[in-house]
């Protein structure tokens, strides 16, 4: 990384992009071998809100019975409240264009506002059914609540949880136990949905990009949107329309792995060729089926280690030019 730093400093010198007391200065700076530890207190605020916030969800639970429901639902809107009030005092306000809190430590306080909205929904209707048999509208106002102080308050998190809330209401479970246990892959149906979902995401980031709302938030849409109709176009190549689902994957990565160079996303560029790469082995797998398969079996086995091999060394030369030409786009 240090030696990039310095060449990358060395282009700009030589191009004179900058003078030679700017080149001698940053050499000095760097010089003092300081380094930043902003992303770990980051981290470290992001791991304090999820352990503050279970801790609270395991007080109730070990606890429900002493302290009553009443009690724990009066508390549980109490803290969400407080934490709702500091938020909105020191918020600017909402804008179209990005919007920071004056203290980023703000940003990690809608954040737990938001689980704590979560919860006391949740736990509302799992102990009044207050909102009846609707039990998707215990998820769905979460989700309302979510993408409502993502776009006032200018938070990606926020932002997350309410994409993922409307992926639960329209039934795509999103929790590990039910990606181990293929819940899509069982039920066509719900990758149906899943690509519908992820198509409506990919048409709401370019809407948004044209009209300049919250530009920023585009990354999640796209992550998000190239996941649902990669995976929801892969269950589907199982299937008897594996051929027009194997033309919608096709075209979704061409368009994703040109505009992974164009914003700069190499996580975008990593999955749009991992999906791209397990749907052309699926399809290979399914062509060489249709062509009596048990013919070619001798000459597959001695093939096959080579063809990993060379995958592998095409994956690691992607992403070199990947990185390549990014960097020099940058530099330039």
């Amino acid at each position: 990384m240090a030696n990039f730093e310095e060449q990358a400093t060395q282009t700009l010198f030589d191009n004179n992009h900058i003078t030679g007391e700017q080149f001698e200065a940053i050499q000095a700076y760097r010089g003092l071998n300081l380094f930043s530890v902003h992303n770990e207190l980051k981290f470290l605020l992001y791991l304090s809100i999820l352990m503050f916030t279970s801790g609270i969800g395991i007080l109730i639970y070990q606890n429900i019975d002493s302290i009553g429901h009443t009690a724990i639902l009066g508390l549980l809107l109490l803290v969400t409240l407080i934490c709702f009030y500091f938020c909105f005092k020191n918020h600017p306000g909402f804008k179209k264009e990005e919007v920071l809190f004056p203290n980023p430590l703000y940003d990690y306080l809608v954040l737990t506002a938001v689980i704590l909205s979560c919860t006391f929904v949740g736990y509302l209707q799992f102990q009044y059914q207050t909102f009846g048999t609707h039990f998707g509208l215990a998820t769905l106002v979460p989700t309302v609540i979510s993408l409502f102080c993502a776009y006032y308050f200018d938070n990606k998190s926020v932002l997350s949880i309410g994409i993922t809330g409307m992926a639960a209401y329209l039934g795509l479970s999103v929790d590990p136990k039910h990606v181990f246990e293929n819940e899509m892959i069982d039920n066509t149906y719900l990758s149906y949905v899943g690509l519908a979902f992820g198509l409506t995401l990919l048409l709401w980031a370019l809407y948004a990009n044209k009209i300049n709302l919250k530009k920023h938030f585009n990354l999640v849409y796209l992550t998000f949107s190239l996941h649902l109709v990669s995976i929801a176009c892969i269950v589907n190549l199982f299937e008897d329309f594996w051929l027009l689902f194997g033309l919608v994957l096709g075209i979704a990565t061409y368009y994703f792995y040109n505009l992974s160079y164009q914003i700069r996303s190499i996580s975008l560029f990593l999955f749009t060729v991992l999906y791209g790469y397990i749907s052309i082995n699926i399809l290979f797998v399914k062509i060489l089926d249709s062509i009596h398969f048990e013919d070619l079996s001798s000459v597959l086995i001695f093939t096959t280690p080579f063809y990993f091999i060379g995958s592998i060394i095409g994956f690691i030369k992607l992403i070199k030019h990947f990185n390549k030409n990014t960097t020099d786009d940058s530099i330039r």
